[in-house]
């Protein structure tokens, strides 16, 4: 029985990689394509997130083989790099949201945001139920945890939902940069904990 858990386990955690490099191609193509601020950097965390999901995918691995072992060097190259690139996400979320707020520059259209956001919203939260389930199952908190971080995936979803569709309703130009500044916010939050990972703090929840 554990080990049938432990497969669905690794399965989620490619999946979880997979998506978020496809979800990562759509969103920043179509933030081009629309000149949405809020969704090319969506996609951009997507990208990122597949970075970390690497780094989860060797740590169900290393579980699996040795439940009681510390995190190898691989997990925490990963998480350095997670938090490098999340920093760097968030100095380019900023700097376009000054530059769009300087310029008054409004997206093309947010549909394909609205249409993103809500598919995201779904995926990302039965990734989480399934996580924390298999998870606690297994009595593994390292899998619970990245469960809870999931959440965080939810939160940045909702966020380019709502902007999206209030720019769709209001053409209220600024909602876009506002959303995109709720990204950032959350992208360094993000790049903070993983350095706080890999230094060997170990966070309940994100």
């Amino acid at each position: 029985m554990e080990s049938r858990y432990f497969r669905w386990i690794y399965w989620l955690a490619w999946f979880t990689i997979v998506y978020n490099f496809l979800e990562g191609v759509v969103s920043v193509w179509l933030g081009l394509e629309d000149e949405t601020l809020a969704l090319f950097g969506f996609g951009a965390d997507s990208f990122v997130e597949v970075i970390s999901g690497l780094g989860i995918l060797q740590m169900v691995i290393r579980i699996r083989k040795h439940p009681d072992s510390s995190r190898s060097g691989f997990e925490k190259r990963a998480l350095r790099i997670t938090g490098f690139a999340f920093y760097l996400l968030t100095i380019g979320l900023i700097t376009g949201a000054v530059v769009n707020m300087i310029s008054g520059h409004k997206p093309e259209t947010t549909f394909w945001g609205v249409i993103i956001s809500i598919v995201s919203l779904a995926v990302m939260y039965w990734l989480y139920r399934a996580k924390i389930r298999y998870g606690k199952l297994l009595k593994a908190e390292p899998v619970i945890a990245d469960g809870k971080c999931t959440l965080v995936c939810i939160y940045m979803s909702l966020i380019l939902l709502v902007s999206s569709v209030v720019y769709a309703i209001t053409g209220f130009g600024w909602i876009d940069t506002i959303g995109a500044l709720g990204l950032a916010w959350f992208s360094f939050s993000e790049g903070r904990e993983a350095f706080e990972k890999a230094a060997g703090k170990e966070c309940d929840e994100c």
